[in-house]
């Protein structure tokens, strides 16, 4: 699992960039509201960039994508490091919007190549293995961000990240089993790319709503400490909350097949809005909400891995790191909007309203599966790739 861990290291950069541009963009302003736009301009560019570096993946070869997003995100994140006070709005959230359109599709690409290096009965497996170390990334990501802003500024924490970027990506980049996929034919593609399999619509509308119960979880957090008077406990509990999906993805690799299937992944969605739901009777204690996280997080990667290893059923080759990076666009459209609701809800209805909203986006997730089981069963998709031992050429 080498490609793995380079593919983790690579991406902690980029679980820095949200909050380090929050935090940059206000101390450059003295303005929250900024900010958040600026914030909302990367996110919105990472959502419409994502899909089509996939593509480009796909159809050109994960080097291209990957090394000229890199460079482009270092080379804006520099840019925005060095942008002086009072520099226009427009600007900043341009380049904040540039920055989020670049970042190289590496998560499409890691597990776009799962399927290459792994048997077909370990996938499932081999998907939480890797949902549950990109975790790490997560966990630490945002702390680092904000301590090398303490420690220096955030405007050489940009440049760090940036840099970072840049050499985390090329490092996978240049790994062979990255360079080795390319298309066997350039054959017209039909319309719609990867959203033209009914069976990965049902993925992205599953991780819409997926997406929805971690943002609103983020909010009932933050809203339920900062009501108990700990505000600095949002942080430690979030890690918890990281670290039982860190545990849960470990207790995946031993189930293996059995959590895998429509059926599966069924199940581990009712598990994950059950978890995140019954958060809402743990908001009056720190200590009960550190149990109800980490419990609540114990099916996270297991989703995560019942879910990816569908997408090999359901996307062909030729489309399959679109397919991944329209699922990280789905995660991030539900997450935007659930903690937009949520923070609503909580200001005039309290933490709990929060978590509420939480667990009700996790019942939607079981509700779209359901409803569309249909279209997850089992098919063969056409494969339209080169053996894997052929490298790419320039």
């Amino acid at each position: 699992m080498a490609l793995v861990a380079i593919s983790v290291v690579a991406r902690l950069p980029v679980t820095m960039l949200s909050i380090l541009l929050l935090v940059h963009t206000q101390r450059l302003s003295g303005s929250f509201a900024l900010a958040g736009a600026v914030t909302a301009a990367y996110t919105v560019g990472r959502g419409v960039g994502g899909p089509m570096l996939g593509r480009l993946a796909d159809r050109r070869g994960q080097t291209l994508p990957l090394i000229a997003g890199a460079i482009t995100g270092c080379l804006v994140l520099l840019t925005l490091g060095l942008i002086p006070q009072g520099a226009p709005h427009p600007m900043l959230i341009a380049l904040a919007a540039i920055a989020g359109f670049a970042v190289p599709p590496l998560n499409g690409c890691v597990r776009a190549l799962l399927p290459e290096v792994v048997d077909s009965a370990a996938l499932p497996t081999a998907y939480a293995i890797e949902a549950s170390a990109v975790e790490f990334a997560f966990i630490f990501g945002p702390p680092l961000a904000l301590g090398l802003g303490e420690i220096f500024s955030t405007r050489v924490a940009l440049a760090i990240a940036g840099f970072a970027l840049l050499a985390g990506t090329v490092t996978f980049a240049v790994q062979p089993s990255s360079r080795r996929v390319r298309p066997v034919s350039r054959e017209q593609r039909p319309r719609g790319g990867a959203l033209r399999s009914p069976g990965l619509r049902t993925l992205v509308w599953t991780f819409v709503a997926v997406g929805a119960v971690f943002g609103a979880t983020e909010v009932g957090v933050a809203a339920a400490a900062k009501a108990l008077g700990s505000t600095s406990a949002t942080g430690p509990l979030l890690g918890l909350w990281g670290a039982g999906s860190l545990l849960g993805g470990i207790v995946m690799t031993r189930l293996g097949r059995r959590a895998s299937g429509a059926a599966g992944v069924v199940s581990i969605l009712g598990l994950l809005a059950a978890g995140h739901g019954a958060l809402v009777v743990s908001s009056g204690s720190i200590v009960a909400m550190a149990i109800g996280l980490t419990i609540a997080g114990l099916a996270i990667s297991p989703a995560y891995g019942s879910i990816y290893a569908l997408v090999e059923r359901h996307a062909a080759s030729d489309v399959r790191t679109e397919a991944f990076s329209w699922l990280a666009t789905a995660v991030c459209v539900g997450s935007s909007a659930g903690t937009a609701l949520a923070g609503d809800l909580a200001q005039h209805a309290g933490p709990t309203s929060a978590f509420a909203l939480a667990g009700a986006a996790g019942a939607v997730a079981v509700l779209i599966a359901l409803v569309r089981a249909g279209t997850l069963a089992p098919r063969d998709v056409e494969q339209r790739t080169v053996a894997p031992l052929q490298p790419a050429t320039a």
